[in-house]
């Protein structure tokens, strides 16, 4: 069975848009999927990415227009312009690796968070709403966001960060099959070429 390390962060719209997809493409080819949250901030020290108010005007413009192309494609809903965007994404990235640490699977939680954010203008910040989340998605609250507040979680998160940074992870959201990395949601079609043809992972050359 393959398995793809899933590095993202539950602030990131690029992640809202591919999470789905990806699964999907998991699923469809038996692949196990390792879901880490990664520190955004620390994978973009290595990458040279920058927050999106320092970026040159024509590169927040032109995410506006690819964020609107793959609502389109992905068929979600989107807002360009979130009430809470951005915002602390620690405890809710947090409490997903304490659903993994507790043997629970948190593919659902975290696509709810990311809709939370993305489309219904809540915020992924707030304790409360993240305990609504995840009792909907038949988790308990407390134990969990407790569990995300320990010290263990937090040395999960960043050994999650410095895996992205070691496999070449550029930003979020990243795959890594084999140690090969695909970053952007904009891959998750090459990646499922690559689970199908099982081929040699690609290396630096």
């Amino acid at each position: 069975m393959p398995t793809i390390d899933y590095f993202f962060t539950l602030v990131s719209p690029f992640a809202y848009l591919g999470h789905r997809a990806f699964l999907d493409v998991a699923a469809e080819h038996g692949a196990e999927v390792r879901f880490r949250p990664v520190a955004l901030m620390g994978v973009w020290e290595h990458s040279g990415a920058v927050p999106l108010p320092q970026r040159p005007q024509s590169r927040q413009d032109y995410r506006l227009i690819e964020l609107q192309r793959w609502r389109e494609k992905r068929g979600v809903p989107l807002n360009l312009h979130p009430k809470h965007f951005p915002t602390n994404p620690t405890l809710a990235d947090r409490s997903v690796i304490a659903l993994v640490e507790a043997g629970a699977d948190p593919a659902d939680y975290a696509g709810a968070v990311l809709r939370a954010c993305w489309a219904d203008d809540k915020d992924v910040a707030d304790a409360d709403v993240l305990a609504r989340l995840l009792e909907q998605a038949g988790h308990d609250a407390s134990a969990i966001l407790a569990a995300a507040e320990s010290d263990a979680v937090a040395a999960i998160h960043q050994a999650n960060t410095d895996a992205a940074v070691a496999l070449g992870i550029v930003g979020a959201p990243g795959y890594a099959l084999n140690g090969e990395p695909f970053w952007g949601q904009d891959r998750i079609e090459l990646l499922a070429d690559a689970l199908a043809s099982a081929r040699a992972p690609y290396e630096v050359a």
